[in-house]
C-alpha cells in the first residue's frame, strides 16, 4: 500500500523537488503551502506521516506542531533551517518523532521518513507488558493507564518499550538510542532526555517525581520493576 505524505512547506521550488522524490521512492506526496491548508487536509484527508517545516507564512511550524500532535500520533518528521539547537529541542518535545536541518540530502530526508514509519508500524509480539496500573500493549502499541490510553508518539513508545522490556537495567542515553534504531541526533541535543520528559508526562502521577522511569545520574535511566500499589 502507497504510504501518503503530507510535506508543509512554502518554498514552492523545494517542495516539488521533494514530492518528485518521494513519488520516485513509491510515496504519495500531498504539498501545503501554509500551516491553515495543512490542518484543513489533516483534518478532511488520510496521511501516514508529514514533513513540517517550521519556517511557514501564516503560522509559526512549533506551534503547527504542537497542534498536529494535539489531534493525532501521526509520525512527524520536522525541517528547520533555524540553525538554533533549541528549535530541535523544543520541536522533539512537543511531539515531532525526528527532525532534518536544512539544507538536507533527499536520501537522508528518505531513510529518516522511512525510519519513523517503520518504528510506528513494526510488528510486536501480541502480549501485553503489565506494572501496576500501567498497561504496554505491544501488539497495538497502545500505552494505558487504568484502561485510558495515553498518546505517545511514535518514538516515544519505541522508547518506553525499550526500557520496560530491560525492567530494572540502568541504560545509558547511547544504548536506548541504539535500541530504538533512533536518528542520529547530535549529543547536545540531549534528544533521549527530551523525549523521557516527554514520557513521563503521559505516565507518571507526578513526572516531578517520577516512580516509573527513573534517572540514574551518570548512567542513564531505569524502569522501575516494582509494580503500583494503589493510589
Amino acid at each position: 500500500m502507497t504510504a501518503r505524505v503530507l510535506l508543509v512547506e512554502d518554498d514552492a521550488r523545494l517542495a516539488a523537488m521533494v514530492a518528485d522524490y518521494l513519488g520516485a521512492a513509491g510515496f504519495r506526496a500531498t504539498v501545503a503551502g501554509n500551516g491553515a491548508e495543512a490542518q484543513r487536509l489533516l483534518r478532511h484527508d488520510t496521511f501516514d506521516a508529514v514533513i513540517l517545516d517550521l519556517m511557514l507564512p501564516d503560522t509559526d511550524g512549533l506551534d503547527l506542531c504542537k497542534r498536529i500532535r494535539a489531534e493525532s500520533a501521526i509520525p512527524l518528521l520536522m525541517l528547520t533551517a533555524r540553525g538554533d539547537p533549541l528549535d530541535r529541542v523544543v520541536g522533539l518535545e512537543l511531539g515531532a518523532d525526528d527532525y532534518l536541518p536544512k539544507p538536507f540530502e533527499p536520501r537522508e530526508l528518505l531513510a529518516r521518513l522511512r525510519a519513523i514509519l517503520r518504528r510506528q508500524r513494526a510488528p510486536g509480539p501480541t502480549d501485553v507488558l503489565h506494572f501496576g496500573r500501567l498497561d504496554i500493549d505491544r501488539g497495538a502499541r497502545q500505552v494505558r493507564i487504568d484502561g485510558q490510553e495515553k498518546p505517545l508518539t511514535a518514538y516515544q513508545y519505541t522508547l518506553l518499550l525499550a526500557l520496560a522490556e530491560r525492567a530494572g537495567r540502568v541504560l545509558s542515553r547511547e544504548a536506548l538510542m541504539d535500541l530504538t534504531k533512533g536518528s542520529e541526533l547530535e549529543e547536545f541535543d540531549r534528544s533521549i532526555d527530551v523525549q523521557i520528559s516527554r514520557i513521563r508526562a503521559a505516565i507518571e502521577d507526578d513526572p516531578k517525581k517520577p516512580r516509573r522511569i527513573l534517572t540514574v545520574r551518570g548512567a542513564g535511566y531505569v524502569f522501575a520493576k516494582e509494580q503500583d500499589r494503589g493510589r
